[in-house]
């Protein structure tokens, strides 16, 4: 198998910080793998392009995300690049009126094998709702479309979308490593709690096809 460890993302996951999706100048944070336990570094591919397939559908090389489309619930973002933040828990897109999603750049492009993750907010504070507002409203078959730096695309398609508590985020399903391409979208849901929201939507989803 030529994906990424599943230590890199599962092995030492951290406790979710509860605090706000976007409220009152806050955010949510998904458990994130510690700061020892990265994937390698942006610039080494995590997969050999081509050797493995999902489905009919070969991998695709690394390329980095740069605008995410999902029809069935009016999302066109553009994509900008996620990390760690300071306490190891994983960085979100700033809380801004035209909020974008972030791709968590440990983890693979969309098209490689493993489990590429995006995340965004429900909604950011005083500017109302966020880009992923709706993502509890996919359903399975619903399509992703990732488009790529490199002029491709990776279309997925939706297999499952979870309402998953914070307290008990399923830190395994969602970054251990998988040896096709799939795609983990974020954001959180379920009730307010505080200045936040007490659980966190996770749609999984599986490379369906590619574009040159």
């Amino acid at each position: 198998m030529t994906s990424l460890p599943r230590r890199a993302f599962a092995a030492a996951a951290l406790a979710c910080v509860l605090v706000g999706c976007g409220g009152n100048g806050a955010d949510d944070r998904p458990a994130t793998p510690s700061r020892t336990a990265l994937a390698p570094p942006e610039s080494a591919p995590a997969t050999t392009p081509g050797n493995a397939k999902s489905g009919a559908v070969k991998a695709l090389p690394r390329s980095v995300p740069a605008r995410l489309r999902i029809p069935a619930i009016g999302v066109d973002t553009a994509i900008m690049r996620v990390g760690l933040a300071a306490d190891g828990t994983m960085e979100v897109p700033p809380v801004v009126a035209d909020d974008l999603a972030g791709w968590y750049r440990h983890s693979p492009t969309p098209g490689q094998n493993g489990p590429s993750v995006i995340v965004g907010h429900l909604t950011v504070g005083r500017y109302g709702d966020g880009v992923f507002r709706d993502l509890s409203r996919l359903h399975r078959g619903d399509t992703v479309t990732a488009h790529r730096e490199d002029g491709t695309t990776a279309v997925f398609t939706v297999t499952t979308v979870k309402t998953v508590p914070q307290a008990d985020f399923p830190a395994d399903d969602v970054y251990g490593d998988v040896d096709r391409p799939e795609l983990r979208l974020i954001t959180c849901g379920g009730p307010r709690s505080g200045d936040g929201y007490r659980d966190n939507v996770v749609v999984f989803a599986e490379l369906s096809s590619t574009t040159p």
